[in-house]
């Protein structure tokens, strides 16, 4: 995925890379060891992009977590702007996101995609049909739904076999989000 931002804008850290960011003066003076994007980056800013393959898409500017690889699924705090590997069946309607780079620490920031079709890590023993709904049965990982467990504004784009080695999946997301209660 070659992805090249179309929001107009100079300075920013490209699509498959991570900022490492900086503490402010303010922090390094309390003690604090926070850091924050390097402007003109900020936290849950959302840009455009195009790939000359899969098109249009949106991203969010997000903090990493450990074990993060790309194509990760993760779940986002929309207060902080944390992330987490995207736990199963939490029934906790929270937004989701597709790592673009191995952001792997929380002192970091990286692109995460919202929008568009994305490439995302899957569970390597299931088959998806194209158009299926997907949820996380694995941490971090789509697979096919479930109850209490299934992606919302997620759609598988293209058939994924369970072949060996096979560990990606094309979905069309759309500002997607982990599925509520279900009563």
């Amino acid at each position: 995925m070659a992805y090249t931002i179309t929001t107009p804008q100079m300075g920013w850290v490209q699509i498959a890379n991570t900022d490492a960011g900086f503490l402010p003066p303010s922090t390094v003076s309390s003690g604090s060891t926070t850091t924050v994007p390097t402007p003109p980056l900020y936290p849950g800013m959302v840009i455009e992009a195009v790939d000359p393959t899969y098109g249009a898409a949106e991203f969010i500017l997000l903090a990493g977590v450990a074990s993060t690889v790309v194509g990760s699924v993760v779940t986002y705090n929309t207060t902080s702007f944390t992330t987490t590997l995207a736990a199963v069946g939490t029934y906790k309607p929270q937004p989701v996101a597709i790592a673009m780079s191995a952001n792997t620490a929380a002192t970091t920031w990286g692109w995460y995609q919202i929008s568009g079709l994305a490439v995302v890590k899957k569970t390597c023993t299931v088959s998806l049909a194209a158009n299926a709904a997907v949820g996380v049965l694995t941490i971090g990982l789509i697979a096919g739904t479930g109850s209490g467990k299934e992606v919302q504004g997620a759609l598988v784009a293209a058939v994924a076999s369970a072949t060996a080695g096979r560990t990606t999946v094309q979905v069309v997301l759309d500002r997607p989000h982990m599925q509520g209660r279900v009563s």
